[in-house]
């Protein structure tokens, strides 16, 4: 399974995730300390690329997904930004450069499924960082109501479609493993026509590991990376047991 189904319509993609923006000023602030190229992973149709680049830093967006990467070449082939688009996959990134600032939001860290994949894209991130630079990313906090969802079809959220102006209603359905510690969901999205009743129905299905705290204590000092920071959210709020995500600030040693 390549886990991409999610990603296949990068118009939808864009609808449903272009309001997360708080990660943006968090960033925007990292990266004024920084000098050179800034190194976006996972960057999907660059939602954080974008912002960035804006502001004057020259940024390069990498993703292995085609259909992502062009959406973002095409969204910003008019706006002349500091911005190199890469196609590569992260776990072997094979690049001749070095940085002081590589990140990873929209909870990227989580598509990385196995061991061998996640050593794999720790690995270079290390390569690529110099001494002390900054790796960033965010990943989603395995708290209990996060894992033990009910199996069963739940509402989400509702959104209006800016091309057919229809109300979507958003469910999905979750289903944890314990022993892989991933969590398998499958989105439903409902279409509504006159009266609310269902016109059109589109599932799409991604699988997404968790790991917990205890780990990264691990996982990061073992590739290199010193952690700074542990946070709940972009505002900076210490994590604790009612969190729902977990920002990472790490050093490379």
């Amino acid at each position: 399974m390549d886990n991409f189904e999610e990603y296949e319509d990068p118009y939808l993609y864009d609808q449903e995730n272009s309001s997360l923006t708080a990660d943006i000023s968090f960033l925007s602030k990292m990266a004024e300390k920084c000098s050179g190229p800034i190194i976006d992973l996972a960057c999907g149709t660059g939602r954080a690329t974008v912002p960035l680049a804006k502001l004057g830093h020259h940024i390069i967006g990498i993703d292995i997904h085609t259909g992502m990467l062009e959406a973002a070449k095409k969204k910003t082939s008019s706006l002349n930004l500091p911005i190199e688009w890469m196609e590569q996959d992260c776990t072997r990134l094979n690049m001749d450069i070095k940085t002081d600032f590589i990140y990873s939001v929209g909870n990227s860290f989580q598509h990385f499924l196995t061991n061998e994949e996640q050593d794999g894209l720790l690995v270079s991130v290390h390569k690529l960082l110099k001494k002390d630079g900054l790796f960033i990313f965010n990943t989603r906090f395995p708290s209990t109501e996060e894992l033990l969802q009910p199996p069963t079809e739940e509402y989400w959220r509702s959104y209006t479609d800016s091309k057919s102006h229809l109300i979507v209603d958003v469910f999905t359905i979750s289903r944890y493993d314990s022993l892989s510690q991933t969590q398998h969901y499958t989105t439903i999205r409902k279409y509504k026509g006159i009266n609310q009743k269902t016109i059109a129905e589109k599932r799409t299905t991604i699988t997404l590991r968790y790991v917990f705290p205890k780990e990264m204590e691990r996982l990061l000092p073992a590739h290199g990376l010193k952690i700074v920071e542990i946070y709940k959210d972009w505002q900076g709020t210490l994590l604790d047991n009612d969190s729902y995500e977990m920002v990472y600030v790490c050093q490379k040693i």
